[in-house]
């Protein structure tokens, strides 16, 4: 009976993935909705007499071109459970021709120097073995599809995501990249199990899994050693992985170059497409507090490029001094899925003190192989050549990453407001005071409650956000008038979120709209054309390009957007507020240093309003 209690037990817990056939499609919404939270959306950004011809475009599009447009969206939807899923990661992400590892990929420090892990010299091998493990063992959950599910109050998640976080690379394209994803569940049948090490400018690879079970800490480790002492030991190796740096198309064609060469190195690209995640030994040793992160977190997003892979979906960064990052492709997930992992790993390496408390027995396992790709002086010159446009590139790149240790999350909470929206009225408050005008802002909103949902843009910077920025800048305005309009402000961004994660957001239908006539080779509809539509942001032009990356100790970051924009990410914690703020050196109005500053000043503020208020 025993026995079988536990079969049973066994069978009626939920699958990682079981819910993935029954999840609702992605909806279409109304169009005169998405039209008039459009118009709102742009008021800020207009006076009055470009509001009324933008408002007569809009009422133009909605009667004509664009109750067609989305008569054919409509008609997409219906053949799709999610109509907008190859046109977003197209349009997005594959369809880019820049440098994506320098200007979307994502990453981010991680936390353990505030508990387990100190930064300390001579312990890089020994907390890179330790962490590997517990990713190992997470992808062995998800194989297993033990990984619970994630769920909205009583929604279920779309889980899709998580198959992306191994075994899944970005390959370039002459004019798009593809995804190769080789993640299997158990039952889906054989998952590629080597990992890819990158040390030195030199590429080595080694299987998890020996005689049927996972690699152990000590095992790793004597993977690890051989390899660094190699690396330390024998000449530089010719750095090839600095070539997924380059722009996409010249990428594309020297990996052409590179397989021409020799068919041998098309053999070695696809060993490292398919790696389970690619483990980055780096010479650096990055400064680092609980109170300040930016050196590793710089370091994380642009670092040495020939220790890292730019096109894999998790490169995990180990630093000399015992630091570390993580480092991803951004086409395949968002952030969330990672930080589920990371928190995953965190917590057993908590659990476990940060050391490994099983067997020290280290079996004959096989020593790892090198990956020597044939290269010419035609390649060794373009290495060197992308090598040096890289670091010109990042060199412009502002950069700081502090938490901020007043309050947090507990604080906001007791008084009755959302930490969420408390971040981007402080961002946008500050923004107002840096610059005197609206920022137009994008904040990521998740649609995973749908199939394959992702994201849809909040735009935070609303008409009562402005309002109430005036008022506090306003010092004829009491305490009272502006509490009543901060209250206004919060009102209206909850409910444009709750909008965006059920689907009723506008962003999205607007580009699927547009989409559909470029597909029909119709000419651009005006209302994309029009100073309104890009103003506020529309078509990538958000100055503000922002994130909240949860409520754990995991705190990421991306690049600006646009040359005179910021990228602002925070992570909410009950004590502090962990926010990494990016901007461009090049651009002389914007200065991430005294915005980051400025929003911490915003912080106290709002804070200090609630109190006076009440008084």
């Amino acid at each position: 009976i025993c026995i079988m209690d536990k079969q049973v037990l066994e069978s009626s817990e939920e699958r990682t993935f079981q819910y993935q056939d029954s999840l609702p499609s992605l909806p279409v919404p109304p169009l005169d909705e998405s039209l008039s939270k459009y118009l709102d959306a742009v008021k800020p950004f207009l006076n009055q007499e470009e509001y009324q011809r933008t408002e007569s475009i809009v009422k133009k599009f909605k009667n004509g071109i664009g109750k067609e447009l989305h008569q054919k969206l409509l008609e997409r939807a219906k053949t799709r459970r999610n109509w907008l899923e190859d046109w977003w990661l197209n349009v997005a992400y594959l369809d880019l021709r820049i440098s994506t590892q320098i200007y979307c990929n994502m990453g981010g420090p991680g936390p353990f120097i505030e508990h387990c892990w100190p930064p300390k010299e001579g312990t890089q091998i020994e907390r890179a073995c330790v962490k590997i493990w517990h990713t190992l063992k997470y992808w062995d959950l998800l194989r297993a599809e033990k990984v619970a599910i994630e769920r909205s109050g009583d929604a279920v998640l779309d889980m899709n995501q998580f198959r992306m976080l191994f075994c899944t690379c970005k390959i370039p394209g002459v004019t798009r990249d593809s995804i190769g994803s080789y993640f299997k569940t158990e039952t889906e049948g054989e998952c590629p199990s080597h990992l890819i090490v990158l040390c030195r400018g030199r590429v080595f690879a080694f299987d998890a899994i020996h005689e049927g079970s996972m690699v152990t800490p000590p095992e790793i480790f004597r993977q690890l050693t051989y390899i660094q002492k190699r690396c330390h030991s024998e000449p530089d190796g010719p750095g090839l992985a600095a070539l997924t740096s380059n722009e996409r198309t010249k990428w594309a064609e020297l990996r052409e170059y590179l397989i021409d060469l020799d068919p041998k190195n098309l053999t070695l690209l696809e060993k490292i497409q398919r790696s389970l995640f690619v483990i980055c030994l780096d010479d650096s040793s990055p400064h680092a507090t609980p109170e300040d992160y930016t050196e590793v977190t710089r370091l994380g997003l642009t670092g040495d490029p020939t220790v890292r892979w730019g096109d894999k979906s998790y490169n995990s960064i180990f630093f000399s001094n015992g630091t570390c990052s993580a480092f991803c492709d951004h086409s395949p997930f968002d952030a969330m899925a990672l930080i589920t992992m990371l928190s995953y790993a965190e917590q057993k390496i908590i659990e476990n003190e940060g050391k490994w408390k099983g067997s020290d027995k280290v079996r004959d396992i096989p020593w790892p192989e090198e990956l020597v790709f044939t290269v010419d002086q035609k390649l060794i010159n373009e290495i060197g050549r992308t090598k040096e446009l890289y670091y010109k590139k990042v060199s412009d790149l502002q950069l700081v990453n502090y938490a901020f240790t007043s309050f947090g999350k507990a604080m906001i909470r007791k008084k009755k407001l959302h930490p969420d929206t408390f971040v981007q009225l402080a961002l946008q408050l500050a923004y107002y005071k840096c610059h005197g005008r609206p920022g137009c802002c994008y904040e990521t909103a998740m649609t995973r409650r749908f199939y394959h949902g992702r994201t849809e843009t909040i735009r935070p910077c609303t008409v009562e956000a402005v309002e109430w920025c005036k008022s506090m800048l306003d010092p004829s305005d009491s305490s009272y008038q502006r509490l009543q309009l901060m209250h206004k402000a919060f009102a209206k961004h909850n409910k444009i979120r709750k909008e965006c994660e059920n689907g009723k957001g506008f962003d999205r239908h607007l580009l699927g709209l547009l989409l559909i006539a470029q597909e029909q080779g119709l000419p651009v509809p005006e209302l994309y054309m029009d100073n309104a539509f890009t103003a506020s942001g529309g078509g990538g032009n958000f100055v503000l390009s922002t994130s909240l990356t949860g409520y754990t100790r995991f705190s990421g970051s991306a690049l600006p957007m646009v040359h005179h924009g910021y990228g602002f990410f925070y992570a909410i914690r009950d004590d502090r507020i962990v926010t990494s703020c990016s901007s461009w050196k090049s651009c002389p109005e914007t200065d991430a240093e005294v915005l980051c500053r400025t929003v911490f000043q915003c912080f106290q503020d709002m804070l200090q309003l609630t109190v006076t208020a009440q008084l």
